[in-house]
């Protein structure tokens, strides 16, 4: 007769109580749930084993009825310019990509939301393959935690930041970027403030304004790239079901709610995006709620048909900018010579 092989729950998929109710049923103190939840998240333990202030016994018994689901760094790769860049093996064998960017005075992690991506933005190389899953919150929260390593062992001090700007679209995986967002800010978690935290969304007006109504603290970033629909829509062609006026709509809600100023992400490219017609487009945009621009340097993807603007193009969107009293930044990108730069991540390794 055949033995059926029961399938382990992850154990990081209970909550506190639920690991304290466990325990409670397993004829042992509340108590030891606290414990164990403080081995997962504060401490990030990869094994039951590691638990050392938890007896034996008990950590059989969780071997018994739970899994770890760690990831683990596959492939680790370090650009000319000290950005790091980690292939991320998850538990079912998928890999996605974290990086790591240092500057001077702090560093900052890029995590990846989704195993693919759900969108089609034509410019960007993870927008080509196909969205496999959505991360758990786990996986999200261990991209963070194995940066957070390296940040303290190659720049000698702990994270600073966090950008939702890596593989996938965040609002896409609303519910677990939340969640992990949540332990990483928790003083049970690492403890970060949410105001280092930046979500980056291609723009799904919906979830946006849910985000406001659930009164989140971190930062919005909206990866814009062109104020006209018919433009925005050759290069991110989702834009015809999430049009800039519902985008628009969405982004007042935003701002109402949370009076927290909105940064645009902006990449100018030769001959798609760089008229006075874009260039007048985008300051009208701006002017709606309360914003920053951040011009993005481009980073090619191989097949030639987005070139990076020329330096003339910018000034004169910086120069626009700057007359209408809009606050613009430039961004030089980092990790280009491993790939790791904006837009580039496509599991190569």
């Amino acid at each position: 007769m055949q033995t059926m092989t029961v399938k382990k729950k992850d154990i990081r998929a209970l909550t506190k109580e639920q690991l304290r109710d466990f325990f409670v049923n397993q004829g042992d103190k509340a108590f030891r749930g606290n414990q164990v939840y403080e081995w997962l998240w504060q401490k990030s333990a990869h094994k039951f084993e590691d638990m050392t202030n938890i007896s034996m016994h008990t950590r059989q018994m969780l071997e018994d009825n739970f899994v770890i689901n760690h990831i683990k760094v596959d492939h680790m790769q370090r650009s000319a310019d000290g950005t790091v860049k980690n292939a991320v093996k998850l538990h079912d064998g998928l890999i996605v990509e974290s990086v790591l960017i240092p500057t001077k005075t702090r560093t900052t992690a890029c995590v990846s939301s989704q195993v693919g991506c759900s969108l089609d933005c034509k410019f960007c190389a993870t927008a080509r393959l196909k969205r496999m899953r959505n991360l758990n919150p786990d996986e999200i929260y261990d991209q963070v935690v194995a940066i957070d390593k390296e940040s303290r062992l190659y720049y000698n001090h702990p994270l600073s930041n966090i950008v939702f700007m890596g593989m996938g679209e965040p609002l896409m995986n609303y519910n677990n970027v939340i969640k992990a967002i949540d332990k990483i800010t928790s003083p049970e978690g690492l403890g970060m403030s949410p105001k280092r935290i930046t979500v980056s969304t291609s723009g799904i007006p919906k979830i946006i304004k849910k985000m406001a109504d659930d009164a989140v603290k971190f930062n919005l970033a909206v990866s814009l790239h062109s104020a006209l629909d018919e433009v925005r829509t050759t290069i991110m062609p989702f834009n015809e079901t999430f049009p800039l006026k519902d985008l628009k709509e969405s982004l007042e809600y935003w701002y109402a709610k949370t009076k927290s100023k909105i940064s645009y992400e902006y990449i100018v490219w030769d001959g798609i995006n760089d008229s006075k017609k874009d260039i007048d487009a985008l300051v009208a945009f701006c002017k709606y709620v309360p914003c920053k621009v951040n011009i993005i340097e481009y980073n090619p993807i191989d097949d030639g048909e987005f070139q990076q603007a020329s330096s003339e193009s910018l000034e004169r969107y910086i120069q626009a900018l700057e007359k209408n009293k809009i606050v613009v930044n430039v961004r030089r990108s980092r990790g280009k010579d491993i790939d790791a730069a904006c837009g580039q991540l496509a599991n190569k390794s």
